[in-house]
Formats: C-alpha cells, structure tokens, sequence
C-alpha cells in the first residue's frame, strides 16, 4: 500500500508508481498510433468518417460497465480489509484472555501467544501462495513448526496447536471447561475471518464478465477515430488517446484491487498487519515480566515494527 498526503495535489498529479501508468501504456499508445493512422489516411487518401452517434450510445453502455467492474473490485478490497481487521481484534482477544486465565502457567501462555502471532503470517503467506509462519517461528518447537509447515493449509494448523495448548491447560486444571471452550471459540473465529479471506482470493469475478467488457474496450477505443476525425480533424489523435487513458486505466484499477492481498503497490499491507499484532501481543507479556526462575527472558519483539 502507497501512503500519502490526501491534501497534496501535486504528488498525486505526477506520480507514476502506483497509478496504472506503465500498465496500460501498451494498450495506450496502439490506441494512439492506431488514430495517427486513421487520420492520416482520411486526411490523404480518402474519409474515414463514421456517424458519432452508435459511439456515443455504446460509450454510455460501457461507462456503466466500468462503473460496475470498478465497485465490484473495491467491495472484494474492503471486505478484505474488514476481514484483516476482525483477525487484528480476534487475536487482540485471544491474546488478553491468555494472559488473564494462563498466566499460572508462563510456558503454556508464551506458546499460545507465539502460535497466534504465527496465525496472521501463515494467512499472509497462504493468500499468498507461499509458505512461512515468519521470525516467530524460530522461538517454536522445530518439530510442530516443521509439522505445520508439511501441512496443506498453514492457518488451520496453526490453529490447531491453539487449540491444543488450551486442552493441555485445561487437563492441568489451570482453567476451565468453560474457559477453554470461551478461548478456542477466538481460534474458531480467526479461521472463520481467514475463510472469508480465501472466499475473495479464490473467486475471482466471472470470466465472461471480464471478456466482453475488455472486447468491448479494445472496440470502442479504436473505432473511435473514424467517429472524430471529422469533427476533430488531426485533434482526433490526442482525443482518443486521451479516452483510451481514462477508459483503460478504470480497467486496470479493478484489476488491480480485485485481490487485495497480493504484492501490488496498491493492496493491503499485509506485512504492517502483522507487525501490529505482534507487537500488541507481546507487550501482553512483557507486562508479566520474566518468566518464574529467570530460565528464559521475556518475549521481545524479533521484527520491526511499523505503525
């Protein structure tokens, strides 16, 4: 994600990373040489000319469609960040009730708070294609955490060494059933919010959809010549490339922010995410000092953090 200053207007005017520039500048300029050749040849050899008025009703038809393309991107980007904010608070939760029932047992709640540190990097990754649960990682068990890694669906596991954790702590009688059914409801939620971010990652809009609408681009915009060049004359050129700018670039944004958990510049900052909750948990901890006997020290924070 590009952070930046909505009240400063010149940044935003002359900025080429992030504004869909270099990705549609292809399709841009064929449009344009595309119109140097229609005029010329209407201008030298004979018209070109079509009636303006199919395009006008066409060009209306495909705003529409635009519209419709680019709302239906954004909602998939906003329920994605509304799903990453509901696993930002669930782990927030999971983690305060740790420390409040677990803290009788330091081992047993410095693992579950590692574990759901790991849960969010594991989303991360699976949205992702790739596989790693992060630094945290490296203060796991090596076998569970190579056990996990060898698993088909990263979160799930995580998940499920929770889960495992709050039955050993209740089997030992730290807390209750009561207590132990409460926490892992937390875990039951952030597989849940996860799900949801794999429902907008793995369905991507229709294929039908997203072929007539980029067919009927490519043929409105490079028809549009022979409908300017005779009210328009040699002003037809910058004229098409200017609509073909706009038209395509709408195009490309919803292309863009249709999966907003990927590595473009303008999707979720998946990685601040994570960073976040891992600094909130682990000042959980920090607040209970070292653990009894000063074998181990308190957990601190591996990764840096941004805000």
């Amino acid at each position: 994600m590009i952070d930046y200053n909505k009240r400063e207007w010149t940044r935003s005017l002359f900025s080429i990373r992030g504004s869909m520039v270099r990705e549609i500048s292809g399709r841009v300029s064929a449009c344009a040489v595309w119109a140097v050749a229609v005029v010329a040849v209407h201008h030298l050899i004979k018209s070109m000319e079509i009636q303006p008025t199919t395009h006008m009703l066409v060009g209306v038809a495909l705003g529409l469609l635009l519209v419709f393309r680019t709302n239906a991107s954004y909602d998939r980007y906003w329920e994605g960040r509304r799903q990453w904010g509901c696993i930002i608070n669930e782990t927030r939760n999971l983690g305060r009730a740790s420390r409040t029932y677990l803290s009788g047992d330091r081992n047993l709640l410095d693992e579950i708070m590692l574990w759901t540190i790991a849960f969010p990097q594991a989303a991360m990754n699976s949205l992702r294609g790739s596989s790693g649960l992060g630094a945290t990682a490296q203060r796991l068990p090596i076998a569970e955490v190579e056990g996990v890694l060898r698993s088909g669906n990263l979160p799930l596991a995580v998940a499920v060494q929770i889960s495992e954790r709050l039955v050993r702590a209740r089997d030992r009688g730290i807390i209750s059933d009561y207590v132990a059914m409460s926490l892992d409801q937390n875990v039951q939620l952030l597989i849940d919010y996860f799900g949801a971010c794999e429902r907008i990652h793995k369905t991507p809009l229709p294929f039908v959809y997203v072929v007539h609408l980029r067919r009927a681009l490519v043929l409105y915009c490079f028809t549009l010549p022979f409908a300017l060049v005779d009210p328009y004359g040699w002003w037809a050129i910058p004229a098409t490339l200017l609509v073909a700018y706009t038209f395509f670039g709408i195009e490309e944004i919803g292309v863009e922010i249709e999966n907003p958990f990927g590595l473009d510049e303008n999707d979720l900052p998946l990685e601040r995410f994570c960073e976040t909750i891992e600094r909130d948990l682990l000042e959980l901890t920090a607040g209970l000092g070292p653990r009894p006997g000063g074998a181990v020290e308190s957990l601190q924070p591996i990764t840096g953090v941004t805000s």
